[in-house]
This record gives C-alpha cells, sequence and structure tokens, in this order.
C-alpha cells in the first residue's frame, strides 16, 4: 500500500509533470520564430531572477554568498539550466515537441546507475522493475509506426538526451550533497543571477543575444510563460528531491513525457499513434512501481544533507 504522504508526494508529482510538459511545447514555438538557444537561456535565466527575488524580496539580503554557495550556484546553473536547455532548445527546433517531452523520459534510467554509484539508493529489483517499465514505454513509442517523420531527426537525438543526463547528475548531486545551506528558492534564484551572468557572454559572443522588440509577436509571450513556469516547477523539484530521492523525483520525467505530448498534440496539433497510449499506460505503471525510499518522506532534507561535501566547497 502506498502511504498517504507518498500520496502527497506523487500528487506534487504529477504537477510537476504536468507543468514542465507544457514547456516542451510552449519552447517549439518560441524557438520556431528564429529566437537562438543561448539567447533563450539567457532570457529565461532573467525571467527566472525576476520571479524567484520577489518570492525572496523579504530575505534577499540574508543569503549567504560565500564561496560554497557561489560554487554551487554555478553547478546548478551549469546543469539545471545553462548546458541542458542550450542542448534541448537547439533539439526541439529539429525534432518534435512530443518526441523531446519522450527523451526526457530517459532521466530516471541515467539517474539509477548514478544513485548507486553515489550511494544515494540501495540496489532493488522493485525499483529495477519500475525503470524497466519504463524502458519498455519508450521502446513502444520507439517503433516504426511511431517513429521520427523523417529519418534525419535521428541526428539531433544526442542533442536531446543531454538534457535529462544533466538532470540526473544534478538531482544526484542534491541529494548526495545537500544545497550548501540553501533552501530550494535560495538555489534557484542565485544560480539564476549566476547563470544570467555566465550565459550573456556567451550568448553575445556566438551571436545568439537578442532583445525582443515590439511588435511582440507569441514567441515573446510563450517564452516569458516557460520561463515562469520553469522557475517554479524547478524550485518544486529541488524540493522534492530533498524529501523524496533522487530516482523517485526523476520519475517526474515520464509525466512530463505523457503530459508534453498531450499538449503537443492540444497546442501544436502533433498526432501519434495508439502506440503512445499504451505507452504512457506503461508509464504511470512504473510512476506507481518506483516508491520513495523508505523513511525519508519524514525527513527535512536539511537535516540529512551534509553541506561541506559538496563538491567546490571550502
Amino acid at each position: 500500500m502506498i502511504g498517504a504522504n507518498n500520496w502527497h508526494l506523487t500528487g506534487i508529482l504529477i504537477l510537476l509533470g504536468a507543468g514542465w510538459g507544457l514547456t516542451q511545447p510552449l519552447s517549439k514555438i518560441t524557438v520556431s520564430a528564429g529566437y537562438a538557444p543561448l539567447g533563450l537561456v539567457f532570457w529565461q535565466l532573467v525571467v527566472g531572477v525576476i520571479v524567484l527575488g520577489a518570492m525572496l524580496y523579504r530575505r534577499l539580503g540574508r543569503i549567504p554568498v560565500t564561496s560554497r554557495t557561489i560554487g554551487f550556484w554555478v553547478l546548478i546553473a551549469m546543469l539545471g539550466t545553462i548546458v541542458p536547455n542550450s542542448a534541448s532548445f537547439r533539439a526541439i527546433f529539429h525534432l518534435p515537441s512530443g518526441i523531446t517531452s519522450i527523451v526526457l523520459s530517459s532521466i530516471p534510467m541515467m539517474a539509477f546507475p548514478i544513485a548507486i554509484a553515489l550511494g544515494n539508493e540501495q540496489f532493488s529489483p522493485i525499483r529495477l522493475f519500475g525503470l524497466v517499465i519504463g524502458m519498455v514505454a519508450v521502446a513502444l513509442i520507439a517503433l516504426p509506426e511511431a517513429s521520427l517523420p523523417d529519418r534525419a531527426m535521428v541526428a539531433f537525438l544526442p542533442l536531446a538526451l543531454i538534457a535529462p543526463l544533466c538532470y540526473a547528475l544534478e538531482g544526484n548531486i542534491v541529494a548526495r550533497w545537500g544545497t550548501a545551506g540553501l533552501d530550494p528558492v535560495e538555489v534557484l534564484f542565485g544560480a539564476s543571477v549566476v547563470g544570467a551572468i555566465i550565459s550573456l557572454p556567451l550568448a553575445i559572443s556566438t551571436g545568439h543575444f537578442f532583445v525582443p522588440k515590439p511588435p511582440f509577436q507569441l514567441a515573446d509571450a510563450t517564452m516569458i510563460a516557460s520561463s515562469v513556469i520553469h522557475a517554479v516547477v524547478y524550485v518544486s523539484y529541488v524540493w522534492l528531491v530533498g524529501r523524496a530521492g533522487a530516482v523517485f523525483a526523476g520519475q517526474v520525467s515520464y509525466l512530463v513525457t505523457g503530459f508534453g505530448v498531450i499538449w503537443a498534440m492540444m497546442i501544436l496539433g502533433e498526432r501519434y499513434s495508439l502506440w503512445i497510449w499504451a505507452a504512457l499506460a506503461l508509464m504511470l505503471l512504473g510512476l506507481l512501481v518506483v516508491q520513495p525510499r523508505p523513511g525519508v518522506a519524514s525527513r527535512e532534507s536539511a537535516g540529512d544533507s551534509n553541506p561541506d561535501q559538496l563538491p567546490g566547497s571550502k
């Protein structure tokens, strides 16, 4: 049986999946207007600074700024936004939105061996079974009846796989070493500030920088909307990693896949075969099988983490 608190965590996971899944078709609309990846990353981070700064405006001056927190913010900015989103924006320009959502389901597959290697999780046959179910779901989606519209698109699939690898690494690092004494909003606010500082010169030097100007278009609205959703969902995701473990939190990828496909159908008019619905059913089954590790839901992540072990801390 699933405990009441586990159902609570599962409900949060579903909401995160719905929100994150929505960012896929919104991003497709944005990149289709010709906006370059690093420029989009910069503006996404700027919107994140504004949204998260509004959440923290009463205690901005009390956020600890040390070599340890700065190092952690750089890590989160790179693994959580700059690298994965740059690759994803490039990939989604060439791939259907639904396909990029499907690829994100590889997060728990990548997170599981990393979690075992770092000692975050113990090997469990039932959890392995849940992850296998997810892989079977992806295999169903990849059948010829639901393959890519153009086989040339296969060349861009490795780009789409960069994001789930980064998220798998990031989730396990947070679960293993904590958040340097910062709460989730402070983590993402600091990472957004640092990330904006890093991405601005990168965007300018690569010719990706742009400034939205009137008359504003739909792509500008979708860019802002996806950035706001990203900030809110990301804060919640970091919190969930600490509460339920990196592998369970990684199951959000299955929901992102399901909701991403549905949103793409509703917003972009994309259509898929019946194999998609069979795959989505398996993904939900995998979600039910892989539950939070015993006891973790009753502990506060801050109390369990050891910030002194954070990579790069001094």
